[in-house]
């Protein structure tokens, strides 16, 4: 079990590439993706239809960017960039996500058998 590639929560992905535009500056969908698993050690896998949904969204949302250019194999590709409103939600979602966190770390901590208030 140890090897199966964990589910994402609704709504993470948004997160996970719009900090990996903050982070890493403009990039096309593959590169965006292709990161997102190399930074998470592989234990997600991202195919080309979720990440994509989640750029139209994000674009849409007009929290990025894109602009058509040429990639490093030569060949036509989108390029996203966060913009300063993508930057705002990028704050307030990392904020939500450490707050969500913190609350099931409490519970999974919560000794067994505790009596409740």
């Amino acid at each position: 079990m140890a090897n199966d590639k964990l589910d994402l929560l609704q709504g993470t992905l948004d997160l996970l590439v719009l900090q990996t535009l903050a982070s890493m500056g403009p990039m096309h969908g593959y590169g965006i993706a292709r990161r997102i698993e190399q930074v998470g050690a592989d234990a997600l896998m991202l195919n080309q239809g979720t990440i994509y949904a989640a750029l139209v969204r994000l674009q849409q949302g007009k929290w990025i960017d894109a602009e058509w250019g040429t990639s490093d194999n030569n060949r036509k590709a989108k390029y996203y960039q966060i913009t300063a409103r993508g930057r705002r939600r990028l704050g307030a979602e990392t904020a939500n996500w450490q707050r969500i966190s913190g609350v099931v770390q409490r519970i999974l901590d919560a000794p067994a058998g505790e009596a409740l208030p």
